[in-house]
């Protein structure tokens, strides 16, 4: 009998390779807005965190506070480049065909986002309502409360959960919730300058989703 019963994936930067096009498209808005962030802050401190989070490292960062319609006018700019470029995960689709257990997302992203991008790649049909959001919880990543929700919904015990995720916020949160921790690192954003620290937790990495469904095939759930 196999170890694991759910594996819960990320969506940014596991399910769709958006972290580029979303640091470009809220670097770009903020500027809109005369406010000037560097991407490189993006990267090191936005990644995997939800939307409310992003606002306070901006102010933290420049001593201002985007106005009030900026959450608005933002996805509505990101899912207007999502339309026109966003794609799936190389390998994706093949290692979600093949898996043999259940899976649900567990997401940053606010539901309109995520529903979007799943649907836009493709990728909506593999999860119908087992996509959940930061919104249903109180406290997103790094702490475990997403992905503790998220098994409860499927009636699954955490030790028996894998979770994928790429940022260091997601890594934290599953091994928090009791959770093997798998580290995705081929998103592009891993080639425009993010990492995460060698001391935050995972149980393994992977480089590519082929590597992932060698992994998943030895286990016995794909």
């Amino acid at each position: 009998m196999a170890a694991y019963d759910l594996v819960i994936f990320d969506c940014d930067g596991v399910l769709i390779d958006s972290e580029i096009l979303s640091a470009a498209t809220f670097v770009e808005e903020l500027e809109k807005s005369g406010i000037q962030l560097e991407k490189r802050v993006f990267f090191e401190s936005m990644i995997g965190r939800s939307f409310e989070q992003a606002l306070a490292t901006v102010r933290d960062e420049t001593g201002k506070s985007p106005p009030a319609d900026f959450k608005e006018t933002f996805r509505h700019a990101l899912l207007d480049r999502f339309d026109q470029a966003l794609k799936p995960i190389h390998g994706i689709i093949e290692l979600l065909q093949s898996l043999s257990i259940k899976i649900c997302v567990a997401t940053s992203s606010d539901p309109i986002r995520a529903a979007r991008s799943l649907a836009n790649t493709g990728l909506g049909g593999f999860f119908n309502d087992r996509v959940f959001t930061a919104s249903m919880v109180k406290n997103g990543k790094p702490t475990p409360d997403l992905f503790l929700f998220a098994a409860s919904q499927i009636h699954t015990p955490p030790e028996r959960c894998i979770v994928i995720e790429d940022s260091a916020y997601g890594l934290i949160a599953a091994t928090a919730a009791g959770m093997t921790a798998w580290h995705f690192t081929g998103g592009g954003h891993f080639n425009h300058g993010y990492s995460v620290d060698d001391g935050i937790p995972r149980d393994r990495s992977f480089r590519n989703m082929a590597d992932v469904l060698e992994a998943a095939r030895m286990l016995g759930i794909a």
